[in-house]
């Protein structure tokens, strides 16, 4: 008996997360167009089917300059959703036979995460609307892209543990110790008491005080640090033993 191959294709999927001004981590979510749906129900994980001469890597890079327009991000593949049942719904079914005009019996995708500075400016070449969505307010998304996300927020906990230099992509250049806190505390989700963290950062050399506090702002102002990654290559520290 002969096996029972079927299309499959293989795609890529980017979760990529921002930090914004209301100290609140968000993710780049991109808009699909279906008929018949509303547009709540739109919104999707930004990816693609990788082309005949890519890599999965070069897929995700050209997925991510298509999104944001910016030529180099982090960039890093956790995992491999692959559920036979995942392009099983029939609102997926019609917009990847609109999308790609192929006979895809599955997909198969290669998840990414990526950081992205907020204040960046988004100028996507794909996507006629690209929006940031608070992490706490992500609507039901197609496909299994829920739960891409969900394993993303694993990944992205066990990378601040072995590299805590990352976090540093999602702040600004210059930031406050409440922003760094308050980031820290919603991707490790650890309670920590803001007194001791203050001290502990104040005890690490490769977060580096300035001589500028915030302005107009409604709260007592607090003064702006930066990150100096050639001092934190010499005397690397984690941030909560």
């Amino acid at each position: 008996m002969s096996p029972n191959f079927i299309h499959t294709y293989v795609s890529v999927d980017c979760v990529v997360f921002g930090f914004d001004y209301e100290n609140r981590l968000n993710i780049l979510l991109a808009q699909r167009f279906l008929d018949d749906l509303p547009t709540e129900k739109q919104k999707k994980l930004p990816g693609s089917l990788i082309l005949s001469d890519e890599d999965v890597d070069d897929a995700a890079e050209r997925v991510l300059h298509e999104l944001t327009g910016i030529k180099k991000m982090v960039l890093k593949q956790f995992k491999c959703f692959a559920d036979p049942k995942r392009s099983s719904n029939a609102d997926d079914i019609k917009w990847m036979d609109k999308e790609y005009k192929h006979n895809i019996d599955r997909i198969i995708t290669v998840a990414y995460l990526s950081l992205c500075k907020i204040d960046h400016k988004i100028n996507s070449s794909k996507y006629d609307t690209v929006d940031w969505c608070p992490i706490d307010k992500v609507p039901a998304l197609p496909f299994d892209h829920n739960q891409i996300i969900n394993e993303s927020l694993l990944e992205i906990r066990k990378w601040i543990e072995s590299d805590f230099s990352i976090i540093f992509e999602l702040l600004p250049k210059k930031f406050t110790i409440r922003q760094l806190y308050q980031l820290y505390s919603a991707l490790s989700e650890k309670q920590i008491d803001i007194k001791n963290f203050h001290k502990k950062i104040s005890s690490f050399s490769y977060i580096i005080p300035l001589d500028e506090i915030e302005k107009d702002v409604a709260h007592r102002a607090a003064r702006y640090y930066k990150f100096d990654a050639k001092v934190y290559k010499k005397n690397n520290n984690k941030l909560i033993k």
